[in-house]
């Protein structure tokens, strides 16, 4: 006969136990926790495939499903006070939800946090933890972002089991933030950092706030790849993933991007300013990447491109110049090269236009690194014009997938992308053929384009090409 199954319970409060433990974590009594077998079913014969098989032991328990139509009223919002971040994480925090924040060392991860930290501290409890500074080291930072007055709780410990303990006698609702889970210990041979105490301190961290209802932010690093250290069992433990990455031309911009969200639209992002202050919102992106642009220089463009749920106009730069060398070089920065190796042998195939000779560079100003396939249109229109050293119209913006056959094909949220391009003056839009031209902005004067061939129709400034091709 089979052993059965045991379970502690709490003879104070019926807390139960899979494993024994010294203070039941419910009522927080000590030696209280009572053995007793777990009531199981008898064991059944199955038949399977034509061989029979005893069953094996189950328990009493049983599951309560939810049927899908059942409806629930989404769960809480918190604003942060940083409408960007509340932009990115879906319309603010969610309450029992576990957050990780990754980037480069010195990028802004504690200053925004300890900005969070203040603004929510109002009307919640807030706790920051942290393992790499001492005490004196966050309140000097507090009182340079002029936050020091905040009621917020500091704690300086790398003590996993010791901050779990913490966050189970917290009230529901309160907020907690651990910079960083590199840090943690919780015993054991391994030292903090590696695999197995990042996984152990996830197993212990999520679990108490999930259960207390309490919201958790985790920092983390990240490696010389620029990837999140440690497990991926830590991305996946948690509700959100944020990166926090800077641009790449001035470093005063700090961007927020969300890779992963369970409770709002991931791959969006929002725009910071790095101050003496700490960071502060951005509130009108499009005109930060734009605002630098050279109208009368030739080779730019202006592309409305689609970040999560926003549009933004960003300016793509590109330079044609005789190689040095038999072969011509190709660089992309912002966007992949391979791409760029495509989209030329498109170029030369479909209009004739020889770049083998030449070195082409393409740049995406202010830093973003865009993958959004409708920016092809403008890197090749960007390259006409350099090849044909002609500046474009300064009111001109251009999006679009270019196929390998020439063709321009649709983009995503066309509409949206246009609006963008007209409230900042762009009203001449170089794009694809609109179906349904009905919830365009007014004042929008779209150029349609089927093939990649008709740019230099469309686009008078380019006639010079087209008269020498």
């Amino acid at each position: 006969m089979a052993k059965p199954s045991l379970q502690f319970i709490c003879t104070d409060c019926g807390h139960k136990e899979t494993k024994w433990v010294g203070r039941c974590p419910a009522c927080k009594t000590y030696n209280s926790m009572s053995e007793s077998a777990i009531p199981t079913l008898a064991s059944t014969r199955v038949s399977i495939m034509g061989f029979e098989s005893r069953g094996a032991t189950r328990t009493t328990a049983r599951l309560h499903p939810t049927g899908l139509s059942t409806r629930s009223d989404p769960p809480p919002r918190v604003a942060t006070g940083h409408p960007e971040l509340d932009r990115v994480l879906g319309g603010g925090l969610v309450e029992a939800s576990a957050i990780l924040i990754g980037g480069a060392p010195g990028i802004g991860k504690s200053t925004l946090l300890l900005q969070l930290a203040a603004n929510l501290s109002a009307g919640r409890k807030v706790v920051y933890i942290s393992g790499e500074e001492s005490l004196d080291q966050i309140q000097i930072r507090a009182r340079r972002l002029q936050v020091a007055n905040a009621e917020v709780d500091l704690i300086s410990s790398n003590d996993c089991l010791a901050i779990a303990d913490h966050i189970e006698m917290l009230d529901p609702g309160s907020i907690v933030i651990v910079d960083s889970v590199q840090t943690l210990y919780s015993g054991g041979d391994s030292a903090p950092g590696s695999i197995s105490q990042v996984k152990s301190a996830a197993s212990h961290l999520i679990p108490a706030a999930k259960s207390r209802n309490v919201t958790l932010l985790l920092v983390s690093h990240l490696t010389k790849e620029g990837s999140m250290a440690g497990p991926n069992v830590l991305m996946h433990s948690v509700d959100a993933v944020l990166f926090v990455d800077t641009d790449m031309s001035a470093g005063l911009y700090r961007i927020v991007r969300a890779e992963k969200n369970r409770f709002g639209p991931a791959d969006e992002v929002g725009l910071f300013e790095m101050t003496e202050r700490g960071m502060r919102d951005v509130v009108n992106p499009s005109e930060i990447f734009i605002s630098q642009r050279d109208s009368t220089a030739f080779g730019t463009v202006i592309f409305p491109s689609l970040e999560g749920t926003r549009p933004l106009l960003l300016e793509v730069q590109a330079l044609v110049a005789p190689t040095s060398f038999g072969t011509g070089r190709r660089s992309a920065t912002g966007w992949e090269v391979n791409r760029l190796n495509m989209l030329l042998a498109t170029l030369s195939a479909r209009l004739g236009l020889s770049l083998a000779d030449s070195d082409v560079y393409v740049n995406v100003a202010g830093g973003m690194r865009v993958t959004d396939p409708a920016m092809d249109l403008a890197v090749a229109t960007a390259v006409l014009s350099a090849k044909a050293q002609v500046a474009l119209p300064s009111d001109l913006a251009v999006f679009g997938e270019i196929g390998l056959a020439g063709e321009v094909r649709n983009s995503s949220r066309a509409e949206s992308r246009i609006k963008e391009s007209v409230n900042l003056g762009l009203t001449n839009v170089l794009c694809p053929m609109m179906r349904d031209k009905a919830h365009l902005p007014g004042g929008a004067n779209l150029k349609e384009l089927r093939r990649v061939s008709e740019i230099i129709t469309r686009v008078p400034a380019l006639k010079s090409l087209y008269e020498n091709s």
